[in-house]
């Protein structure tokens, strides 16, 4: 079995993110892909604008009628600062003879060799990289072992910075949140406060 992962915030999940897994989905005829909603980010570490419960069922709402997405609120029950190779040493235990990919953006390319115990983490899991098409790759990191797959991805200039003051601006979401997001957001009354 060929199983992606995408990891990140989702504060609030939006449709680029959506797509950019629905794209690696396609392009490398995953079996399934695993969003993995972080306790927090090691870029980020003390940025939080809605709490795990929120930004967890806000994936879920988003996904739930997509038999292909599946959601794990695996670093959010570890808790702390979010490793990619602590969550590919859980998803290797529970998976330990399928395919496993990690799906990023190409921005993170040049930034790759700088990620915790990186030389492990290429032994656990394969990435696929996001990049426009047609735009040539800005670096490729010096990891032995790395297996990099490109993939040309539909990616959207949409932010949750921005997503978050445009709640707070009383705009519209529509058509960058899944709707089913959305009705979160407003119901629990989040990203009103100013960051």
């Amino acid at each position: 079995m060929k199983i992606g992962f995408l990891g990140g915030s989702f504060d609030p999940v939006h449709f680029g993110h959506l797509l950019a897994a629905q794209d690696a989905y396609e392009q490398y005829r995953l079996d399934r892909i695993v969003i993995v909603p972080a306790a927090q980010t090691p870029l980020k570490p003390s940025v939080s604008h809605s709490s795990a419960a929120d930004r967890l069922a806000m994936l879920r709402a988003a996904t739930e009628w997509d038999t292909r997405f599946e959601v794990s609120d695996a670093e959010l029950q570890r808790g702390g600062v979010s490793y990619t190779i602590d969550s590919a040493r859980h998803f290797r235990a529970l998976h330990p003879k399928d395919q496993l990919y990690w799906v990023i953006g190409g921005d993170q390319l040049p930034l790759l060799h700088l990620w915790r115990e990186i030389g492990e983490l290429a032994r656990l899991v394969e990435f696929i990289f996001l990049e426009r098409p047609g735009y040539p790759v800005k670096a490729t990191p010096d990891v032995p072992g790395l297996r990099l797959h490109r993939c040309d991805g539909h990616l959207l200039a949409i932010s949750s910075t921005e997503l978050r003051e445009r709640t707070r601006r009383n705009l519209s979401l529509d058509y960058f949140v899944p709707h089913k997001a959305i009705v979160h957001i407003r119901s629990q009354g989040l990203y009103l406060k100013p960051e």
